[in-house]
């Protein structure tokens, strides 16, 4: 398969897979942001967390809040629990790779804040430790999963929402995570501060 073409089928599965998602996670991307607007409008904050590809996606939700996604409006408060390198170190080397999210969640968290927790497998070991502290904490949790959901599933609570997208690939679940992610802003920003 001639390069062009192989790009012409990964776009096929890209729309393929964004087609399936538009008929099954629209009702859950919208509780999600109903959940998160709902802490907002309590002076709460968002966490959010992941690693890899899905660290990119915690980061990018964050400074969509912090700074502006389409619109001029007041900073939202967020905090991405992936960038202090000296933090996550430390955590890892001094107790385990597990708790690098965890330890955050715990000193940064408060009842009423939302996790943002993102995982593709939905198998990652520190979110799903990140995910029961934050329930230590009286926070609920937004999940961002693949896979049927994984391990991460068993862990959340009625209250908590779940976007599961309905794939196997990792690339086209994070493709779809990203406009997730894109979706939830626009609908805050909506319900937060009116417009179209």
């Amino acid at each position: 398969m001639q390069g062009k073409d192989r790009v012409k089928q990964l776009f096929k599965a890209s729309l393929e897979t964004k087609q399936k998602s538009s008929e099954v996670l629209p009702e859950r991307i919208a509780q999600a942001a109903d959940l998160i607007v709902k802490s907002l409008l309590s002076e709460g904050k968002i966490l959010s967390c992941g690693n890899g590809g899905s660290a990119g996606d915690s980061q990018h939700f964050s400074s969509e809040l912090l700074n502006r996604f389409e619109r001029e409006r007041p900073p939202l408060p967020a905090i991405a629990l992936t960038t202090d390198t000296s933090t996550l170190t430390s955590i890892a080397n001094d107790y385990s790779y597990n708790e690098v999210f965890s330890k955050q969640v715990r000193a940064l968290g408060r009842k009423g804040d939302i996790l943002l927790a993102i995982s593709t497998s939905g198998n990652s070991r520190n979110v799903i430790e990140a995910i029961k502290t934050a329930h230590q904490r009286g926070m609920h949790v937004v999940a961002l999963t693949g896979h049927e959901g994984g391990a991460m599933r068993e862990v959340l609570q009625p209250s908590d929402v779940e976007v599961c997208v309905p794939s196997q690939i990792t690339a086209r679940i994070q493709e779809v995570h990203l406009l997730v992610i894109h979706c939830l802003c626009d609908l805050i920003d909506s319900q937060l501060f009116g417009g179209e």
